[in-house]
């Protein structure tokens, strides 16, 4: 990349071309954005957004613009703002602000094409269950039911049904290892099993089976999988190397990448999860280790993992591919 940062957002695209937003590193807070085009692998810088950001999250609209909303604009000023990236122009453009600044949360576009965000941290609310709901055709911002818990560090995932399913995280009181579900037809939060092991700062994919895997900060490197029909979270093999922030990425043959993370130890090693055997394997390692990282996968099926930061190197630039045999 054009740029090191960390605590970035990598999107692809309709055109199949990965935008990367803001971050993090030795500069400070950044508002530069730059799109990799995987036919030249070729980075360029595009416009800058309006506000530098991290911890902030992006969104591919199903007009085909990004957006962006929340973060931190420095280490104490928390950001309700919100922008649209069109690609078309590589302008960004000011659209309505949250209710509420946020960072550390999570956004859902739904199925309906609106944009669910859920939960985070600010300086004034703390922890927030508060979830808020984006219309892309009015440019408007609604504040919709509240999760039973308030949460940051959590993930949601879309189920096949098209209800959003929010697991752990963390609050006042601790590591959570309650879940939630959200029913986009009712607006109404629905308290689910808990998982079998409080984590925050984990990873969530939803496999082709309809089911989730969670992986990530426990106290033993045990994964788990929610089975959507029956309500239940079942234990999902235990990963080689125990890791806290790690990303996950679905592979097209329906297994999963658990790719880098942790804290003190930063790992450059890739896990290979099995869903029809609940096991995982050692893959390949990446070149550099690094957290704080962003990953996506290209419309050829490669996965593309871009900066980060690590003890040995600080903040990357760098990026590099997995590609799936």
């Amino acid at each position: 990349m054009n740029y090191a940062r960390a605590s970035h957002t990598a999107s692809v695209l309709q055109n199949g071309k990965v935008l990367v937003t803001g971050g993090i590193n030795y500069l400070g807070y950044l508002n530069s954005a730059e799109l990799y085009d995987p036919s030249t692998k070729v980075w360029t810088i595009t416009g800058n957004m309006n506000y530098a950001r991290n911890y902030h999250t992006a969104s591919v609209l199903q007009n085909g613009k990004v957006l962006v909303a929340g973060g931190l604009y420095s280490a104490s000023i928390y950001l309700n703002s919100t922008e649209l990236y069109d690609p078309s122009t590589e302008v960004w453009t000011i659209t309505a602000s949250m209710n509420y600044a946020r960072h550390l949360f999570a956004a859902s576009v739904l199925t309906n094409g609106k944009v669910l965000v859920t939960g985070g941290h600010n300086a004034i609310s703390g922890y927030l269950s508060s979830v808020e709901l984006y219309d892309p055709s009015t440019g408007v911002w609604t504040i919709v039911n509240s999760m039973n818990y308030p949460r940051y560090y959590h993930t949601a995932s879309i189920l096949q049904d098209g209800r959003v399913l929010v697991a752990g995280g963390f609050n006042a009181g601790g590591a959570l290892n309650s879940a939630e579900l959200y029913n986009p037809l009712t607006g109404v939060w629905t308290v689910t099993s808990n998982m079998n092991y409080a984590r925050y700062t984990h990873a969530a994919s939803v496999l082709t089976s309809g089911k989730v895997l969670v992986a990530g900060l426990t106290s033993a490197p045990v994964a788990e999988v929610y089975n959507p029909s029956v309500n239940v979270w079942t234990i999902a093999g235990t990963t080689n190397y125990a890791r806290s922030y790690p990303l996950t990425s679905i592979l097209a043959n329906g297994t999963v990448l658990l790719i880098g993370g942790s804290y003190y130890n930063i790992l450059d090693t890739v896990e290979l999860f099995n869903p029809a055997t609940a096991t995982w394997t050692i893959n390949d390692n990446m070149a550099y280790a690094r957290y704080y990282h962003a990953v996506c996968v290209l419309t050829n099926g490669q996965v593309l993992v871009t900066g980060g930061t690590n003890n040995i190197n600080g903040y990357l630039s760098s990026a590099e591919i997995y590609q799936s045999y």
